[in-house]
């Protein structure tokens, strides 16, 4: 439960001091504000306003070097150590496709920026924070000890849009999209599914349909998707770690999809969070924010992408995971077969 919402920048600035060991994201949740508003309190105290526009950003992001790629939503973050570039522009979706920093961004999400320096004690941390119109965090970069330091203010003064105002305004979240689902079309969605030849035609599809992914995936059935117990994701993991299967593990927002693609290694569970902690790659997941689990298979010219995707109570899609595939190894074959393994649930009822 929110406390009592702070009502301008001094005021956030005054509470925020007063609970300072806080971490950014927990005090924003506890007094009600965005993590934008908390940072466009501080401008001119470490924070500059910058342009959110990633035709602009990028290409300067890929200048600072070897930089920290962070994408999250409510129940999972993606972090990616890598360099910005190979950018591809787009009015809808853009695109960097690097072998670490491998993103899909919606520009239209993209709508306050800001560079950030703070002073701690164990030196200052720089990074580059991208908000939507809700305030909430779209994409962050942060810089490491290799990074290129040096070409760090000309990046800002170079992006910065010479607003100064401690003050922003936000629109209100909307909710997250129910589950949409047609009957009356079910049969058409079995028969189109089937046809299909590459995994981005199955939006269009539902839409076209009158249907949303989590709708679709509640009633479609085997062999297109089967329910599997919300416990199945931490056991993928569990199964993935240390075997050397590459995967594709894709997190996202609205504004933002992160891919790491890869083996991982180490997993270390700590409360509810279940974590990735490899040198170059972290994952955080809040095992107990999935709500249901599916194995589902999308015919595509190069054979079936068959992947295991989680959702919140909300309906919200947490992570999706596909088995990879390179010139030098396709692991798909052996990430079927933990995805074999995993229990499965029965079917449910049409509602």
């Amino acid at each position: 439960m929110a406390q009592d919402r702070p009502t301008s920048p001094d005021a956030i600035r005054a509470l925020r001091a007063e609970h300072s060991t806080l971490r950014a994201r927990d005090f924003c949740e506890t007094y009600g504000i965005s993590e934008a508003e908390l940072l466009a309190a501080e401008t001119g105290r470490g924070v500059t306003r910058i342009t959110a526009d990633p035709d602009r950003l990028i290409p300067a992001v890929a200048r600072l070097g070897e930089v920290m790629a962070l994408t999250r939503n409510l129940s999972c973050v993606n972090e990616r150590v890598g360099v910005y570039g190979n950018y591809k522009s787009g009015p809808h979706a853009a695109m960097i496709l690097q072998p670490e920093i491998d993103l899909r961004i919606f520009p239209a999400h993209w709508v306050f920026g800001f560079a950030v320096e703070q002073v701690t004690e164990s030196g200052v941390k720089r990074s580059l924070q991208i908000f939507d119109a809700t305030g909430d965090a779209v994409h962050k970069i942060h810089l490491r000890e290799a990074s290129n330091h040096a070409e760090w203010d000309i990046v800002v003064a170079e992006l910065a849009t010479g607003d100064t105002s401690d003050a922003l305004t936000v629109e209100p979240r909307k909710p997250a999209e129910s589950p949409k689902f047609n009957a009356d079309k079910l049969d058409i969605l079995r028969e189109e599914w089937a046809k299909m030849s590459d995994t981005h035609q199955f939006l269009r599809l539902t839409s076209k349909l009158r249907m949303n992914r989590l709708g679709a995936y509640r009633h479609v059935g085997a062999p297109f998707v089967e329910a599997v117990e919300t416990t199945a994701v931490d056991a993928a993991l569990q199964a993935l770690a240390g075997s050397g299967t590459e995967i594709m593990l894709f997190v996202g927002n609205r504004g933002c999809i992160q891919i790491h693609g890869g083996a991982i290694e180490s997993l270390r569970a700590m409360g509810p969070w279940q974590n990735v902690m490899d040198p170059r790659f972290n994952l955080h997941l809040r095992l107990d924010h999935i709500a249901e689990a599916y194995v589902v298979t999308k015919p595509t010219q190069r054979g079936d992408a068959v992947s295991l995707e989680a959702f919140d109570a909300e309906g919200s899609i947490i992570l999706q995971i596909f088995g990879r595939r390179t010139e030098a190894l396709d692991s798909r074959p052996a990430w079927e077969e933990i995805l074999r393994a995993l229990p499965r649930l029965r079917a449910p009822e049409l509602v």
